[in-house]
Protein backbone atom coordinates (compact mmCIF):
# COMPACT_ATOMS: atom_id res chain seq x y z
CA UNK A 1 0.00 0.00 0.00
CA UNK A 2 1.42 3.42 -0.65
CA UNK A 3 0.70 6.84 0.72
CA UNK A 4 0.47 10.13 -0.27
CA UNK A 5 3.59 10.87 1.11
CA UNK A 6 5.64 8.01 -1.36
CA UNK A 7 3.59 9.20 -4.33
CA UNK A 8 5.12 12.56 -4.08
CA UNK A 9 8.55 12.68 -3.77
CA UNK A 10 9.28 16.19 -3.62
CA UNK A 11 8.14 19.74 -5.34
CA UNK A 12 9.98 21.12 -8.18
CA UNK A 13 10.72 24.67 -7.53
CA UNK A 14 12.28 26.54 -10.52
CA UNK A 15 11.37 30.28 -11.76
CA UNK A 16 8.99 28.81 -14.43
CA UNK A 17 7.18 26.42 -11.84
CA UNK A 18 6.78 29.48 -9.68
CA UNK A 19 5.67 31.56 -12.10
CA UNK A 20 3.21 28.47 -13.00
CA UNK A 21 1.84 28.30 -9.44
CA UNK A 22 1.29 32.12 -9.01
CA UNK A 23 -0.53 33.00 -12.76
CA UNK A 24 -1.66 29.48 -13.50
CA UNK A 25 -2.62 27.84 -10.70
CA UNK A 26 0.03 24.83 -11.63
CA UNK A 27 2.32 22.97 -9.45
CA UNK A 28 5.10 20.40 -9.99
CA UNK A 29 6.22 17.26 -8.13
CA UNK A 30 8.78 14.45 -8.56
CA UNK A 31 6.84 11.37 -8.63
CA UNK A 32 7.83 7.84 -9.29
CA UNK A 33 8.43 6.17 -12.74
CA UNK A 34 5.41 3.85 -11.95
CA UNK A 35 2.57 6.44 -11.35
CA UNK A 36 -0.35 7.41 -12.56
CA UNK A 37 -2.35 10.31 -12.96
CA UNK A 38 -4.92 9.58 -10.49
CA UNK A 39 -2.53 8.24 -8.31
CA UNK A 40 -1.00 11.28 -8.55
CA UNK A 41 -4.25 13.53 -8.19
CA UNK A 42 -5.42 11.61 -4.85
CA UNK A 43 -2.32 11.95 -3.26
CA UNK A 44 -2.10 15.73 -4.30
CA UNK A 45 -5.86 15.92 -2.96
CA UNK A 46 -5.04 14.02 0.39
CA UNK A 47 -2.09 15.71 1.12
CA UNK A 48 -2.91 19.31 0.71
CA UNK A 49 -6.69 19.30 0.72
CA UNK A 50 -7.17 21.10 -2.68
CA UNK A 51 -8.96 19.90 -5.71
CA UNK A 52 -7.26 18.95 -9.09
CA UNK A 53 -8.72 19.75 -12.23
CA UNK A 54 -5.74 18.26 -13.95
CA UNK A 55 -2.62 16.06 -13.90
CA UNK A 56 0.19 15.94 -16.83
CA UNK A 57 2.90 14.20 -16.40
CA UNK A 58 6.61 14.10 -18.00
CA UNK A 59 9.32 11.05 -18.52
CA UNK A 60 12.52 13.01 -17.84
CA UNK A 61 15.62 11.18 -19.08
CA UNK A 62 18.95 10.67 -17.55
CA UNK A 63 21.52 12.82 -18.37
CA UNK A 64 25.54 12.99 -18.49
CA UNK A 65 27.41 15.80 -16.46
CA UNK A 66 30.89 16.42 -15.83
CA UNK A 67 32.25 16.26 -11.93
CA UNK A 68 36.06 17.50 -10.84
CA UNK A 69 38.57 20.02 -11.38
CA UNK A 70 40.03 17.91 -14.55
CA UNK A 71 36.14 17.91 -15.92
CA UNK A 72 36.83 14.00 -16.87
CA UNK A 73 34.46 11.98 -14.38
CA UNK A 74 30.99 11.71 -15.73
CA UNK A 75 28.02 11.52 -13.73
CA UNK A 76 24.99 9.70 -14.66
CA UNK A 77 21.98 11.60 -13.26
CA UNK A 78 18.74 9.36 -12.79
CA UNK A 79 15.44 9.74 -15.18
CA UNK A 80 12.50 10.35 -13.21
CA UNK A 81 8.84 11.64 -13.33
CA UNK A 82 7.47 15.11 -12.83
CA UNK A 83 3.66 15.17 -12.52
CA UNK A 84 2.36 19.17 -13.29
CA UNK A 85 -0.87 19.53 -10.97
CA UNK A 86 -3.21 21.96 -12.02
CA UNK A 87 -5.70 23.40 -8.91
CA UNK A 88 -8.98 25.03 -8.74
CA UNK A 89 -8.62 28.93 -8.74
CA UNK A 90 -9.90 28.90 -5.05
CA UNK A 91 -7.22 26.59 -3.38
CA UNK A 92 -3.62 26.79 -3.15
CA UNK A 93 -0.18 25.04 -1.97
CA UNK A 94 1.72 26.82 0.78
CA UNK A 95 4.51 25.33 0.79
CA UNK A 96 4.98 26.76 -2.73
CA UNK A 97 4.56 30.59 -1.53
CA UNK A 98 7.52 32.47 -0.22
CA UNK A 99 7.33 34.10 3.24
CA UNK A 100 3.89 34.97 4.48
Amino acid sequence: MTTAYDILRRPIITEKTSYQSSKLKQYAFEVPVDATRTQVKEAVEKAFDVTVLKVNTINLPAKMSRRGKSRRLGIRKSAYKKAIVTISAEDRIPIFEGVE
